[in-house]
């Protein structure tokens, strides 16, 4: 029997006798499956990976997942549900889909043109077709996960058998992804194993030269604490909301993004409502309690930064009217009562809960099990790598609200406008958007939609081209309320126009005259123009909120189709896929 040689990492490389250890085993584990010489080699298992993301978390999931599943052995196609032809599933065995909800219950717009050609009559069935779902949302919405259970039960209709069931996935996606992943990961094993090739060879070790270790870049795990070098209002004192720009420091960081990309930052609760919660329980906030990936952490700690306590979903009121044995709260988890249910969910936090029937909470340990963990929020980048180097700019909307006799706010936006001053420091990462990117040719014109912080990455755009001579011309349309107190960088946009770089500036102030203008108002005015920079070829990109305004600019863009293309509605239908396919039709909404 002829010996094969398996690297092992030296005793000198620059890791800790566990990671040795534990990569040595790695190393091993996959040599133990090599077949022996002179026989034939197994095919691996093949397996596609298939995502639908509108934000790129379905997108950087499904990385890592093809990632796992190569260096466990198997052969892995990885494809965005993009330009993906539904007819292939028919020649694929295994198929795991990743995908987002997005709107109200929609696919996300990357993955809409697959599920309706799905979803044709007489579409061929997928008898061979074995495969997974894992459904992300946000159970804030109604419609949660409503696309992966859609996909789901089409793929079920069409033949298709579940190696899984369906794993939906609320914003905190890490622990349901790794444990689905995990169990995918089995079964394929189960798998791969029916036929196993022969014993391998006995192996020797043999040592390897160690690769330089990476410095880890700066993620959501590992952000970068980065200062805050300005914050202004962008709004005059007089009007009803605040909407303020941040500039943080990261010139000595390893963060590199580009202009579209989202900047995440980590979040606090406000100490003020984490007191008032403890106030409600029999704890002192000193009591130690295990938060994943923090270790052990006092109660006010993982309360202050680990876990959401300004909302209240359905799996909250599931359990906590479990542990109180509320009738009222549990009549509200029937089904027929789903409109009550969400009616009460609307507004109310954690003190309005513990409020609702007083002394259910008994251990520290029953609380922080039923409380959803604290996400980062992410804000669209406003700035330019090239224009502001060393700098990342965000604008943001400062929520507050009363409700339920109390005032309340948003979580990051009033910890930025209330506790965060110059100087401080808060971590930060970035979230790609590859999918709002401007055109590669800077001659190509662009047409921009952002109303309200929806004009961030649109001033993040106009300076980028700017620096780097872009010859393109450039369109903004721009909406608020009023002009004289919500014009978000007037200065800058006037001062574009001006100077010609800034073709055209459109804005709608919704409360300025007697009858509301929007920027779908402003795109229909201009129809034959809007058509012509169209037909020269412009990319559109709309960026802000996603169950009106994005809805609205749709049905207004199918109608400028129809009126100056002279095109039936189903033709105005295929010309905006067609944009959508040709990348010229691009969408950041939320």
């Amino acid at each position: 029997m002829q010996a094969t040689l398996v690297p092992h990492i030296p005793e000198d490389a620059p890791f800790t006798p566990a990671q040795r250890a534990w990569l040595n085993g790695f190393i091993a584990g996959l040599y133990s499956y090599a077949p022996a010489p002179g026989a034939e080699a197994q095919k691996p298992l093949r397996v596609a990976v298939l995502y639908g993301s509108q934000t790129g978390t379905a997108e950087g999931l499904a990385r890592k997942l093809m990632k796992e599943l190569k260096a466990a052995g198997f052969e892995v196609a990885l494809n965005s549900l993009e330009g993906y032809v539904p007819a292939t599933l028919a020649a694929e065995a295994y198929a795991l889909f990743i995908v987002s909800t997005y709107g109200e219950g929609e696919a996300p717009d990357p993955a809409q043109a697959f599920f309706q050609q799905l979803c044709i009559e007489h579409f061929p069935l997928l008898g061979n077709l074995n495969y997974a779902v894992l459904a992300l949302g946000d159970s804030h919405y109604e419609h949660f996960c409503q696309f992966g259970k859609d996909l789901d039960a089409k793929l079920l209709g069409l033949g298709g058998t579940p190696i899984l069931d369906r794993v939906e996935c609320d914003v905190d996606v890490d622990a349901p992804f790794a444990q689905w992943k995990n169990n995918v990961a089995a079964k394929l094993r189960e798998v791969a194993q029916q036929n196993l090739p022969e014993a391998p060879a006995a192996v020797v070790a043999e040592p390897i030269q160690a690769a330089p270790v990476a410095p880890p870049a700066h993620t959501r795990e590992n952000p970068y604490f980065a200062a805050l070098a300005e914050k202004r209002p962008l709004t005059h004192p007089s009007s009803s909301k605040l909407t303020v720009h941040l500039d943080f420091d990261i010139a000595d960081s390893a963060i590199r993004y580009e202009a579209g990309d989202a900047c995440g930052i980590v979040p606090e609760n406000s100490p003020d409502l984490v007191d008032a919660a403890l106030n409600l329980l029999p704890f002192t906030g000193e009591e130690m309690v295990d938060v994943p990936k923090a270790g052990s952490v006092s109660l006010r700690e993982a309360l202050l930064k680990h876990f959401a306590i300004t909302r209240v979903t359905r799996n909250m009121v599931t359990q906590y009217a479990d542990l109180a044995r509320c009738k009222k709260l549990g009549a509200l988890l029937a089904p027929e009562q789903q409109a009550e249910l969400e009616a009460f969910l609307y507004g109310r936090d954690l003190i309005d809960l513990l409020k609702e029937c007083p002394g259910a909470i008994q251990t520290p340990e029953s609380l922080v099990k039923m409380l959803p963990r604290l996400m980062p929020r992410l804000y669209s980048i406003s700035s330019s790598p090239a224009a502001h180097p060393g700098r990342v700019h965000t604008t943001v909307s400062i929520v507050r609200y009363h409700c339920y006799e109390r005032d309340r706010g948003g979580v990051c936006s009033t910890q930025l406008s209330d506790r965060i001053e110059v100087g401080d420091r808060l971590p930060v990462y970035i979230q790609p958007n590859k999918k709002f990117r401007l055109p590669d040719d800077p001659d190509t014109p662009v047409i921009m939609i952002g109303p309200g912080t929806g004009i961030a990455p649109f001033r993040a755009f106009l300076h980028e081209r700017r620096v780097r001579g872009a010859r393109g011309r450039n369109w903004l349309f721009f909406g608020e309320r009023s002009a004289s107190t919500d014009f978000l960088y007037r200065e800058e946009l006037e001062g574009m126009v001006a100077d010609g770089h800034l073709t055209k500036l459109d804005t709608a102030f919704s409360r300025d005259q007697e009858k509301k203008i929007y920027v779908q108002d402003l795109m229909h005015k201009n129809a034959q123009q809007f058509w012509a920079w169209l037909e020269d070829g412009a990319s559109i990109y709309v960026c802000g909120d996603a169950s009106r305004m994005a809805k609205d600019v749709d049905r207004t863009l199918h109608r400028i189709a129809q009126e100056q293309g002279g095109m039936s509605e189903e033709e105005s239908k295929n010309y905006i896929h067609a944009l959508k396919d040709e990348h010229r039709y691009h969408r950041d909404v939320y």
